[in-house]
């Protein structure tokens, strides 16, 4: 954003070159200040000619008098944070400092801080927080990469390369931090804190409070959160975002059959019948109840259920003498009924209505509960 502001008042071409997963937001905000944005695939290897590295290397090859501020690699990047983000920090806590923690991504603000703040006292704890899929964990403890990596959301911190700001001597822990935790701590920053960041302040945080959990007495830690809230709307913030990607558990997870049954009052009497009835008897059962369906049980102990018997299965085939009013109904039981359990999740339910079943459900006293898509859905409707 930086750059893009320079070069929007300076009157610079800017070209940014950045990974699919980058929020519509930061697209939106750099050509908003003029400047081109390509987009390119993130889950490919660093050295492949289409990963953003690459893509960027080569504008630079075939452009003309352009510069490459090379963040990964460039030493002014770190310096510029020894020279400036150490000092504040040092300034702000008098010196009253014990752990500084911050997001490891390009290197740059954690190893240029870092070399400030163990300059002025070396027992000062640096943890950088590296994103489950990253490669810096394995590369720092173990020097080699164990774990191969893999795509994951945050964005902004984490690698799959080594970039030459990151200065491993500096830093004392590196915690990892998985993306549900970092989604949901971003937006419990906002919740209970008022703290409108972004996901990788979200993993700061998490990784934080990871860190300290060990600690056996108070210290005093820094915390590094360096993006807006305002640029992640449609993923941390997003509902449906947060949903899909299982960061965000749904209603439907956490909501029982029992939770429906209990507030359907129309399911607290449940008419069935047995394999041995006639048609007739049916018929005067669905016409005495005011109901169009009937779970069918083996036998009166309603112990092995069958399936379901319809009435508009039943009516027509009588009306045309197709059957006889005497006849059982065993030839008109569907297999579209199947029982669930009391605690089994409103999931299941869903699961089994999108086949054309319906449910039905014992209580834990026994009595029994059919319940149908209507139902599922009048009640994610109240609730």
């Amino acid at each position: 954003m930086g750059l893009a502001l320079v070069a929007a008042v300076k009157g610079y071409k800017a070209v940014f070159v950045m990974p699919d997963k980058m929020s519509d937001e930061k697209i939106n905000m750099l050509r908003g200040f003029g400047a081109k944005v390509v987009i390119t695939p993130t889950a490919v290897e660093p050295d492949d000619p289409r990963s953003y590295y690459s893509v960027a290397k080569k504008l630079v090859e075939i452009t003309p008098n352009s510069f490459y501020p090379n963040q990964y690699h460039n030493p002014d990047n770190p310096m510029t944070h020894y020279k400036t983000t150490g000092p504040e920090i040092w300034e702000q806590t008098d010196g009253k400092i014990d752990v500084f923690v911050a997001g490891a991504g390009t290197g740059g603000t954690i190893s240029g801080t870092a070399k400030f703040l163990k300059e002025k006292n070396p027992n000062i704890k640096i943890i950088a927080i590296d994103p489950v899929g990253s490669i810096l964990h394995d590369l720092f403890y173990y020097k080699e990469v164990r774990d191969k990596p893999r795509p994951y959301k945050v964005e902004g911190i984490g690698e799959d390369m080594m970039p030459d700001n990151m200065h491993f001597k500096y830093f004392d822990e590196i915690v990892r931090v998985e993306d549900k935790e970092t989604f949901l701590m971003c937006r419990d920053l906002l919740s209970k804190e008022g703290l409108f960041v972004g996901p990788s302040a979200g993993s700061a945080v998490a990784g934080a409070v990871k860190y300290v959990e060990k600690l056996k007495e108070k210290k005093n830690v820094v915390i590094i959160l360096p993006d807006s809230g305002s640029r992640y709307l449609s993923k941390a913030f997003n509902d449906a975002w947060m949903k899909e990607f299982g960061f965000l558990t749904s209603p439907m997870d956490l909501k029982t059959v029992g939770d429906l049954s209990r507030d359907l009052k129309s399911s607290q009497k449940i008419i069935s019948t047995t394999s041995s009835a006639t048609v007739l008897d049916v018929i005067k059962l669905l016409k005495e109840n005011g109901i169009s369906q009937l779970p069918v049980f083996a036998d009166s102990q309603q112990k092995e259920l069958i399936g379901v018997v319809d009435e508009g299965d039943l009516l027509l085939p009588l009306a045309n003498g197709m059957v006889k009013p005497t006849d059982p109904i065993l030839s008109f039981i569907k297999g579209t009924v199947l029982m669930v359990e009391w605690d089994d999740p409103l999931q299941k339910l869903a699961d089994l209505f999108s086949r054309g079943y319906v449910a039905l459900v014992r209580s834990p006293t026994k009595s029994l509960h059919l319940l149908t898509k209507i139902d599922l859905i009048e009640y994610l409707g109240n609730h």
